[in-house]
């Protein structure tokens, strides 16, 4: 049986004007809250920004069968999107209006395939080193129980 999704978002540049012109914090609550659009990837992945306060970023996913690689689990891209994200939001949160970041490099560990049968997900992560130029981050993917199925580590540069 074929299956199929459909994907609506909105125009993402006025979201990221809006980036530059609030705090990282108060543009991330704006986002959870729904006062600005979600931006693209949480749309198509399903991926849903559920807790932020300063240094620390939680984003959460329940899995899906459109998330499947070949071999019936979820693809790693989803954990490492996933993780990403927390990781980035987490350095985010601490940025004053004005300054902007990007991620340098991150590295996933995956200690086990997310599934249907895990699900909600959620990636949990705590800003480690904020710098003048520099930041990094940790991040944990689990389950409701608490179960681990990948752990992350990020580094940022600061823009602006």
């Amino acid at each position: 049986m074929k299956r199929s999704i459909s994907v609506a978002w909105q125009d993402p540049m006025p979201l990221a004007e809006a980036a530059r012109s609030l705090s990282g914090l108060d543009f991330l609550r704006a986002v959870r809250d729904g006062r600005l659009p979600p931006a693209p990837i949480q749309q198509l992945i399903g991926m849903k920004l559920a807790e932020v306060e300063p240094g620390r970023a939680v984003w959460e996913l329940v899995p899906a069968e459109q998330h499947y690689n070949p071999i019936g689990v979820a693809h790693a891209g989803i954990a490492a999107t996933l993780l990403d994200s927390a990781m980035a939001c987490a350095v985010h949160s601490t940025l004053p209006a004005g300054k902007g970041y990007t991620t340098l490099e991150f590295k996933v560990n995956l200690v086990r395939g997310v599934t249907l049968k895990s699900g909600l997900v959620r990636a949990v992560a705590q800003v480690v080193h904020a710098g003048k130029s520099t930041a990094t981050a940790e991040g944990r993917l689990e389950d409701a129980s608490g179960t681990l199925y990948a752990h992350a580590s990020t580094t940022c540069i600061i823009l602006g």
